[in-house]
């Protein structure tokens, strides 16, 4: 931007433009405005870098190498304040707000006939800003969510040890491609963590059972298989045994149960183990005050 004279007017006038430019901002956010302090580091940060990209780069090629430090602040900005809770505009307010400060200050110290020009390039290079701002803010959230949705898939998929060498995987809601990945690897690291070799897949909780849903559990029960470890589906209800009928999926090769109890008692016996039921044990007999026993 050699004809510009914007990297001039930055230079000259840092502190007039971040004073200026602190208070727009404070009456653009209100209460929603983060610690004063961070606002005017930030602030001078950004200064800096418009400095220096105004002065080796150009305002119509943000990708040049000179807006590269102005990029990662923005991104850094962004990304705090999408985990605040601002919103998009909120976020953008942070450059765009610098609009009149730098505006006014074009207007106060350079000719008539030298403003449209300078004017059209300050506001053209901050709409660039402002909009580099709003899809670093989106691409934050989209991590944001992608995090929270593979934290939830964890802890949908729980793997417990019901017995020594018996592994249960109660699963609930619907079950697709992305979830089967993340039920196969908990399961497989279950099974080598525990050295199980029984795991019950228990459905009951999956509302319904089509030919897709029914692929995904044939392949973690032979990622099961390849293991060491025999798998048990459970929850099979009346429909979901009609449905798997009426789609014709072949699980003649699957041990299925109606209950986790039955399955669970069938696990006991693969594994040479038994639950026991024990008569409790008779109270004894407390000796009444003249020495005889009580009835």
């Amino acid at each position: 931007m050699p004809d510009s004279r914007i990297a001039e007017i930055l230079r000259k006038h840092q502190q007039t433009l971040l004073a200026d430019w602190t208070t727009e901002l404070k009456a653009a956010l209100g209460r929603k405005l983060v610690k004063e302090k961070d606002v005017e580091v930030q602030c001078a940060d950004f200064l800096r870098a418009l400095e220096r990209g105004v002065t080796q780069g150009s305002a119509e090629k943000m990708d040049d190498a000179a807006w590269a430090e102005m990029k990662d602040l923005l991104f850094s900005i962004s990304r705090s304040r999408s985990l605040a809770g601002y919103s998009p505009s909120e976020t953008a307010t942070f450059v765009f707000s610098f609009k009149r400060p730098l505006f006014a200050r074009i207007q106060r110290d350079l000719p008539l006939e030298e403003q449209a020009s300078e004017l059209w390039t300050a506001g053209s290079l901050l709409d660039q800003l402002g909009l580099f701002t709003t899809e670093a803010h989106q691409k934050a959230r989209e991590e944001l969510i992608n995090r929270q949705q593979q934290d939830m898939l964890e802890l949908s998929t729980p793997v417990v040890k019901l017995w020594d060498g018996i592994l249960a995987l109660p699963m609930i809601g619907t079950l697709d491609s992305a979830r089967t990945q993340v039920v196969m690897e908990t399961l497989l690291q279950r099974i080598v963590e525990t050295g199980s070799a029984v795991a019950i897949l228990d459905i009951t909780g999956v509302p319904t059972v089509d030919t897709l849903v029914a692929q995904h559990l044939l392949k973690t029960i032979a990622a099961a298989r390849l293991m060491g470890a025999d798998c048990i589906i459970s929850g099979i209800r009346p429909q979901i045994a009609q449905t798997i009928v009426h789609l014709g999926v072949d699980l003649g090769t699957v041990i299925t149960k109606a209950s986790l109890a039955d399955a669970f008692a069938l696990a006991l016996q693969r594994t040479g183990q038994a639950v026991v039921k024990m008569q409790p044990k008779k109270k004894d007999r407390q000796p009444e005050k003249d020495g005889r026993e009580r009835e």
